[in-house]
């Protein structure tokens, strides 16, 4: 097990980067803790991948260090680093049965059969594959194929992380919840680094105790689901997670927080003396969002949409677009709507970062 510290690390693809958008990874600084669960979590083609590989070793970044405990783990080879990796679809070999494919990785370092016989068959009933050991590889679905994928990474005791490149892609997806609940069981239990990269944020926040969200090849914001939920940093953040995502508002900022819609908006925070000349917008999840009598917004109903116990209501206001949540027996009224924004969930945004923050 170790600490893995990403030590300014820029990645490109191009032979000489000479501008910003050459940089697939712009500087990474990050530090994963010993024995955490993690998420990396982010639309596709933000670096998630390139990440994972430079910490696998299956790429060698074009700047910076990279770390395990103290040790300088750059320059070294992936069998080196002990590092167990699940790929987004299944490597196995199909001409071996699973129980040989289980043990393949253990044979391969020379352990004892003994040692090799009582690992497979633990994660072998981990996975629930216990019962198919001596069927060949290349008569099972696609789901059977990943889950020895996830044994193979599993099966090791002398790795240092084990990092998970979107693993449950071809699994069924009322297969998924149950496999993200066993690695969740499974990291509890043995307390060894683990790095999960996904698109999908209900993967990331069900199985990590902290998440990175990643974006255009940068870190925008890391921390707990709770954290990533109630006071997003970025617009991204707010956008990317939740559904549906942040309501994000051009506004103009004054004393008492924001002027919106040709009214005031309390708001969280306020913009630091040098954010004044930036683009400037308002921030309120659709939770925070709620139909008033009066002192509110004038708001015209433009949709409902039932999400089972609440409905989303998608409202035009000040010329935006305004959702908020409302519960089952709530009442949407026929006219005249006005909305309100919790000021302690309502925040300004200067060019997509928390304002007040000092970025």
């Amino acid at each position: 097990m170790a600490q893995i510290t990403l030590d300014k690390i820029r990645h490109s693809y191009v032979e000489t980067p000479s501008k910003e958008e050459d940089w697939v990874l712009k500087e990474v600084d990050l530090v994963w803790e010993d024995a955490g669960a993690y998420a990396l979590l982010g639309p596709s083609g933000c670096g998630k991948t390139t990440l994972l590989n430079i910490i696998s070793g299956l790429l060698h970044p074009k700047q910076g260090r990279l770390l395990f405990d103290a040790e300088d783990v750059t320059d070294l080879s992936p069998d080196q680093r002990h590092i167990a990796q699940v790929f987004q679809f299944p490597v196995v070999y199909d001409t071996m049965t699973v129980y040989d494919n289980l043990a393949f990785p253990l044979r391969n370092r020379k352990v004892d059969e003994a040692t090799v016989d009582k690992r497979v068959r633990e994660v072998a009933d981990f996975i629930d594959m216990g019962h198919r050991l001596d069927e060949r590889a290349k008569g099972l679905t696609a789901d059977g194929k990943q889950k020895i994928s996830l044994g193979r990474g599993l099966v090791r005791e002398d790795v240092n992380v084990i990092m998970f490149d979107e693993p449950l892609t071809v699994i069924d997806p009322h297969l998924k919840w149950q496999l993200r609940s066993k690695l969740k069981e499974l990291h509890q239990r043995v307390k060894r680094t683990m790095i999960y990269v996904t698109h999908d944020q209900t993967e990331a926040l069900t199985f990590a105790d902290k998440v990175v969200v990643m974006n255009l090849g940068e870190i925008v914001q890391i921390g707990t689901p709770v954290d990533l939920f109630e006071r997003p940093h970025h617009t991204f953040v707010g956008h990317f997670i939740g559904s549906p995502g942040m309501n994000i508002l051009s506004c103009e900022p004054d004393s008492a927080g924001a002027r919106f819609a040709g009214g005031t908006v309390a708001t969280e925070n306020r913009l630091s003396a040098g954010e004044s000349g930036k683009r400037i917008e308002l921030g309120v999840r659709p939770e925070f969002v709620r139909f008033t009598a009066e002192d509110g917004l004038p708001a015209d109903i433009v949709k409902v949409s039932d999400a089972g116990r609440y409905r989303i209501v998608e409202t035009r206001c000040g010329g935006e677009t305004v959702k908020l949540l409302v519960g089952e027996g709530d009442e949407i009224p026929a006219d005249g709507a006005r909305l309100a924004f919790d000021p302690s969930n309502t925040r300004l945004y200067a060019d997509g970062w928390l304002a007040g923050e000092g970025r």
